[in-house]
């Protein structure tokens, strides 16, 4: 299920990206955010409304910047 809030499916697909491009698992990026597994699932599903420290602990995992993860792509990744 799509979160009627844009700017959750914008940072879910943006996890996701940057994860993939790591490429470790959901369970690794949470062992890396020191958070749980199933809520990286959410947040890359856009079922939560994540805190500003979470999304820090994220970028910090993912080894880029929080605005990276805000950031709407330009259609060539």
């Amino acid at each position: 299920m799509e979160s009627k809030h844009e700017i959750l499916n914008l940072f879910g697909k943006n996890v996701r990206k940057y994860r993939r491009l790591l490429n470790i698992s959901q369970e690794e990026l949470a062992h890396r955010a020191d958070l749980h597994r199933t809520y990286i699932g959410m947040i890359e599903r856009a079922e939560k409304n994540i805190t500003l420290v979470n999304i820090e602990k994220i970028a910090n995992a993912l080894e880029v910047k929080i605005d990276d993860l805000l950031r709407q792509s330009n259609g060539k990744e």
